[in-house]
């Protein structure tokens, strides 16, 4: 049975103050890397490291390609907040407590946020390696009521029925196509489904995700979007193919496979990244 968490505000507030007497950095920007994706974090300039076990409230990164550092700095000129890393809802953190980080941000005064992920691709027409710009995503946990606004609204963090429909901003997302195409980055759109995790779909699970429209297929991501969504932040959203799932001829995925993908996705989303950055303007 999962479980619901209510995080007392103050808590929050502890961790975004804990942040703040340790870095000078004052960020508006902020990225979560995924599986296999941390070493992107290596190109934040003046950088203040911070471990996700150090910061009270934050939940700690178990799983494998996931350093779970906070680092501060500079890319591209903009004041960022890098999540190297992030925590999973399957490694029995409430739902909550998996997008605290993104809540520790809002007090930060970030406003926009990048999201990441490693991804197995429902679409035939991608291959491992390709860039899939998140343009809406499938939230199974949330729709059987795994929700992180589930409980009382604060009216201070957002509203009580967020609209949703354009969470994954179309401007940012332009910027991106802009900067795979001057960087020779194969990338697509596509819808992205969470599952709970941390079992890998089965064939059957594969025919049913793809009926239902989606795209490329992960364990992550989407409360993070919901609740930067409910926070008014602008969001980019982008997965990295590491295989594809075919059905009919199934090859059962493996997470070696996910983390030798990160090793031609790293160069390519860095190259995408850091394109928009330089595009978005001071």
């Amino acid at each position: 049975m999962w479980v619901h968490e209510a995080i007392p505000r103050a808590e929050y507030e502890a961790a975004a103050a804990w942040i703040r007497e340790r870095t000078a950095h004052r960020p508006r920007i902020g990225i979560v890397l995924g599986s296999g994706l941390a070493a992107l974090a290596e190109a934040v300039s003046e950088a203040d490291r911070m471990a996700f076990t150090e910061i009270p409230g934050f939940p700690a990164a178990t799983v494998e390609g996931h350093p779970g550092q906070v680092v501060m700095g500079r890319l591209e000129g903009h004041p960022v907040m890098v999540l190297q890393g992030r925590a999973h809802f399957y490694e029995g953190y409430s739902i909550q407590r998996v997008t605290f980080p993104i809540r520790v941000m809002q007090l930060l005064g970030i406003r926009t946020l990048i999201v990441t992920n490693a991804a197995g691709g429902l679409n035939p027409a991608f291959r491992p390696g390709d860039l899939m710009l998140i343009r809406d995503h499938i939230g199974l946990l949330g729709m059987a009521g795994v929700n992180p606004l589930r409980g009382p609204n604060e009216a201070a963090w957002g509203p009580r029925f967020p609209d949703l429909s354009q969470v994954y901003d179309p401007t940012l997302r332009a910027l991106a196509r802009a900067a795979a195409e001057a960087e020779g980055v194969p990338v697509h759109e596509g819808v992205y489904v969470m599952l709970g995790g941390p079992s890998f779909e089965t064939p059957a699970e594969v025919r049913f995700l793809r009926l239902i429209g989606a795209d490329a297929v992960g364990m992550s991501t989407v409360p993070e979007v919901i609740v930067a969504g409910h926070a008014g932040m602008r969001v980019l959203g982008l997965s990295g193919i590491s295989n594809v799932l075919n059905p009919e001829a199934f090859h059962p995925p493996r997470h070696e496979e996910v983390l030798e993908a990160g090793r031609i996705l790293v160069p390519r989303m860095q190259a995408v990244l850091r394109g928009v950055l330089r595009r978005l303007g001071p």
